[in-house]
């Protein structure tokens, strides 16, 4: 049998569920997942093998109109997963009536390359709201193929995997078959750290947030790590470090015990916050911490 892999690749609103659906695709939490807009910011890649199929998925930020240089590099990552996609999968939830960008619709309805639309969250919904938005969007994209999926809930999310291994074009794999993601271990150290800000700390703080984890060293029954939670202002620093560093004691607890889940060893995590002026709107800055394609 003919071996198949391909690049699929995610995109949608923020807050429809893509980073949900992909990590019940790779069966890993790969990418955070918040009730926040704008969660993720990377392009993160999950792979699943198969013996005659490597299928590449590609977990975007959410589509915005860009309001810093930050959400343009975001934005960036967007553009490029049209680039290099063999199928799209286009997000949407229950309600939903547009996309927030226009040039970015166009470019969905005028793809080259299979589109299966996933019409998400249904499980918030009934037979007749279902019906009505099942026939909106088939006018709307009429090159797609339409899914009602439930990604939290696992309805159809087999069924829509199956058909993307069936639309794969025959190729060898990209990557190792014993490969996860792209991503190195830092990576997701980072993202669960960044997790727990986003789920404790309110208004700006989340997104005036980025890890950088310094150290990374393995040993044979634990890993020890120290990550700075960079900041733009010294206000924000105080809030992240919280009475007594009592917030910030409790983002250390949590996102150790998902670190030990995720590595399956015992983790020491050494936690400290700096102030990094502006780094949103730096170019510097953003390439450091990997917002730039260059």
């Amino acid at each position: 049998m003919a071996h198949k892999a391909g690049f699929v690749n995610i995109i949608g609103n923020p807050n429809v569920g893509k980073s949900t659906l992909m990590n019940a695709f790779v069966g890993e939490r790969l990418s955070i997942i918040t009730s926040k807009a704008q969660t993720t910011r990377h392009r993160i890649l999950g792979i699943v093998n198969g013996e005659d199929f490597q299928v590449i998925l590609s977990d975007t930020p959410g589509i915005i109109k860009p309001a810093y240089q930050l959400q343009e590099s975001m934005m960036d990552f967007v553009k490029s997963a049209f680039e290099d996609a063999d199928i799209l999968v286009y997000m949407v939830e229950i309600g939903e009536r547009e996309l927030k960008d226009e040039s970015f619709f166009n470019k969905i309805i005028n793809a080259d390359i299979p589109v299966l639309l996933l019409l998400n969250k249904i499980d918030k919904s009934n037979q007749e709201q279902l019906e009505e938005q099942v026939g909106l969007w088939k006018e709307k994209v009429p090159n797609a193929e339409i899914y009602p999926i439930s990604a939290l809930e696992g309805f159809n999310v087999s069924e829509v995997f199956s058909r993307i291994v069936e639309l794969l074009p025959e190729s060898p794999a990209f990557y190792p078959k014993d490969s996860l993601t792209d991503k190195p271990e830092r990576f997701f150290v980072n993202e669960i750290i960044r997790e727990k800000i986003l789920m404790h700390y309110k208004k700006e703080i989340p997104y005036s947030v980025e890890i950088d984890t310094e150290e990374f060293f393995e040993e044979e029954n634990i890993i020890r790590m120290r990550s700075i939670i960079m900041v733009e202002r010294d206000t924000q620093k105080g809030i992240i470090i919280g009475h007594k560093g009592n917030a910030l004691k409790r983002v250390g607890v949590e996102a150790r015990k998902d670190l030990e889940k995720f590595f399956g060893k015992q983790v020491h995590l050494e936690l400290y916050v700096k102030v990094n002026k502006n780094w949103r709107s730096n170019d510097r800055q953003l390439r450091r911490f990997g917002y730039s394609k260059d």
